[in-house]
């Protein structure tokens, strides 16, 4: 057997089960992830980089990563939006340092060579030399260089990005199914309303899986549980598109129902006995007119846009080598908000993020992950709630979306 990629002995050796079967392996093994640095962050996908109100004048510029590349995006005096590698091609410095700013041109601190809005070289410093001597060759020419481009897009307020001329458009590669579901919740322009940032001490994977795993929702989230926001007996199900990788997962609280299987049960995020200090972080209103109270959804490798209640907010989900991810959570709102809106959307945002009343179990629970299968590489996990297919379905019993990442991230890897 052999890698369709390479032509040479395969990275992993994936179970005859197919994607209800994942070796512990892909998790702890520094060869795979330089791999997916190469075939998945710089190959055929979209990531989003950042949000278009974050650089809403020419020259404003944000950096960012796509996979560990660091990225800078910037609007260029058109109002075009451009995003190039933050490498300086002299001898590989960042070239932005700040996480943000406005600039006319971009320098790199280390030898002065400066760079065009679109990422072309404009000048090196000293090239024809100092009074006759030294210098870059005669032949050197600053036309000829340039920081690595990605081709970008501009939808629904967010900027993506790819380093890959031959992916499809970002329309195809979300896909109608899960487009419409994008288009549902960001269908007006946006208002950032703040930011998050946390540190997972585990594999960018595990916190992929539990984003799509909608099995332990109700088994995890106590807070989600007990006072009866999302349970599994709830209405709602999953949408998994044809590749696998993009998914939706959606509940409606008000179709809960006094039912014996949670009581009976005695699980652990279900609780009788606790109240909330203030009620009125439950208030909500039907946003989006379908009675969906909770909708996430993810677009592979590590792009999540989030509903819970009248909370909206992305993720980027980053990783920081073989065993940490940083995860960036952007709050949102709409511009036309009034202040009764926004506030309640502020309050509400207390239930995500890193100490999120439903989020924080999300960022320990892959560490638990992490740390349990050292000792295991050449065992696999068992993914088989739902079936072993990656079909959507009107149940959220489902693992029918952390399947489908498998047979998307295996179909990228060569794997």
């Amino acid at each position: 057997m052999t890698d369709v990629l390479t032509n040479e002995p395969p990275l992993l050796d994936w179970p005859k089960d197919g994607n209800s079967r994942v070796p512990y392996r892909a998790f702890a093994d520094e060869d795979i992830h330089a791999a997916e640095q190469k075939r998945i962050f710089q190959g055929k996908t979209w990531q989003m980089l950042c949000l278009a109100d974050e650089i809403p004048n020419p020259g404003d510029y944000k950096t960012t990563y796509a996979g560990e590349t660091p990225v800078i995006v910037v609007r260029d005096e058109n109002g075009n939006v451009n995003a190039f590698e933050n490498r300086c091609v002299h001898k590989g410095a960042l070239v932005c340092l700040k996480d943000h700013g406005n600039a006319k041109t971009l320098t790199c601190v280390y030898h002065n060579w400066v760079y065009g809005l679109k990422g072309e070289l404009i000048s090196a410093a000293f090239a024809k030399g100092v009074k006759g001597r030294g210098g870059m060759p005669d032949d050197f020419n600053v036309k000829n260089h340039r920081m690595r481009p990605l081709r970008t897009a501009e939808r629904f307020g967010l900027v993506f990005g790819t380093f890959s001329e031959n992916v499809m458009s970002l329309e195809e590669f979300i896909g109608p199914k899960i487009l419409k579901r994008v288009e549902r919740v960001l269908n007006r322009p946006l208002k950032i309303l703040g930011y998050h940032t946390q540190i997972l001490n585990n594999n960018w994977k595990l916190y992929v899986e539990n984003v799509k795993d909608t099995y332990h929702a109700g088994l995890l989230h106590l807070f989600f549980a007990t006072f009866r926001l999302n349970r599994l007996t709830s209405e709602g199900g999953v949408l998994v598109d044809p590749t696998g990788g993009n998914h939706v997962s959606y509940s409606k609280r008000r179709t809960i129902h006094a039912n014996a299987e949670y009581d009976e049960s005695k699980l652990r995020a279900s609780r009788n006995d606790y109240r909330l200090a203030d009620p009125s972080l439950l208030e909500s209103f039907d946003e989006f007119g379908d009675g969906i109270n909770v909708q996430i959804l993810s677009v592979f490798p590590n792009f999540i846009l989030q509903q819970v209640e009248n909370s909206i907010a992305v993720r980027q989900i980053l990783p920081k080598g073989l065993g940490r991810t940083e995860l960036n959570w952007t709050v949102l709102g709409f511009k036309d908000d009034d202040e009764k809106t926004t506030k309640m959307r502020l309050k509400q945002a207390n239930l995500i993020g890193p100490a999120g009343y439903i989020s924080m179990e999300d960022g320990a629970v892959g560490n638990f992950v992490q740390r349990g299968i050292p000792g295991a590489l050449e065992e696999t996990s068992i993914i088989e709630m739902g079936g072993r297919d990656h079909i959507s379905d009107n149940t959220r019993t489902t693992e029918a979306s952390v399947r489908g990442f498998w047979a998307a991230y295996r179909s990228h890897m060569g794997l």
